[in-house]
């Protein structure tokens, strides 16, 4: 019986370590990519089924051939999940934070998921899984260049998803949505309805293995985010929502 691969970037911490570890308990044969060499090989010695790490820098422009040669040692890519991602609530507008989220959240995740793309439509198919996030959805005041990042790389995987449609090309997309989920990005702030990241990441693989086109998570996120649809824009810039 043919073992499933899947590439895990950003897999040092929070989400991108859960379904890391929930992915080789469901069988999946995994690869593991990260900046922080020791966390990778602490994960690697948590489960049998991740048989590859590799120091990935997304904003590095080497990184999509670091990636080629993790997907060689883990054996093939039938999933890229990609978790790299940072941000900050920037109520001062400091600068090298506002370009350091645009950097890894906008030119890494294109640097990555499109190498990634390209892999898996020349490789007989495959799906490409992302966290974006429910931030993507308005804009937030509080985090500008996290939100705006989130809703391009939501448009990005639109688009992908389409050309691959148009192209009748074997890959698919699942954009994941989450709300707060307690990891170390939030562990310094203040954030209502936190979610587990063991939770979150069952959740995601359970949609990655039904092969769902998008998903918020949870359920109570999946209301809030119905309701901010239906208020208009007049009205949203004036909430003080953070």
């Amino acid at each position: 019986m043919r073992r499933n691969y899947a590439i895990v970037m950003g897999a040092t911490s929070g989400i991108g370590r859960e379904v890391a570890l929930e992915l080789a308990r469901r069988g999946w044969l995994v690869g593991i990519a990260g900046r922080r060499t020791e966390r990778l090989a602490a994960l690697q010695a948590a489960a049998e089924g991740i048989v590859a790490t590799a120091p990935i820098d997304i904003t590095r422009p080497d990184a999509p051939e670091q990636l080629d040669r993790l997907v060689a040692a883990t054996g093939g890519m039938d999933l890229y999940f990609h978790s790299s991602g940072i941000g900050w609530q920037n109520l001062s507008l400091e600068e090298e934070k506002e370009l350091q989220t645009v950097t890894t959240n906008g030119m890494g995740f294109v640097r990555m998921v499109g190498h990634a793309f390209n892999r898996l439509k020349q490789n007989g198919g495959g799906r490409i899984a992302c966290i974006s996030s429910i931030a993507g959805t308005k804009g937030l005041g509080a985090a500008p260049a996290y939100s705006s990042t989130k809703r391009f790389q939501q448009h990005y995987l639109e688009c992908l998803d389409q050309l691959a449609r148009m192209q009748r090309w074997p890959v698919r997309i699942t954009d994941i949505r989450p709300g707060f989920v307690a990891t170390d990005l939030i562990a310094n702030g203040h954030y209502p309805l936190q979610l587990s990241a063991v939770q979150v990441a069952r959740q995601i693989v359970d949609a990655v293995e039904q092969g769902k086109r998008t998903v918020t998570i949870d359920w109570r996120y999946r209301l809030l985010v119905f309701f901010w649809k239906w208020i208009p824009g007049w009205l949203w810039v004036r909430l003080p929502v953070r």
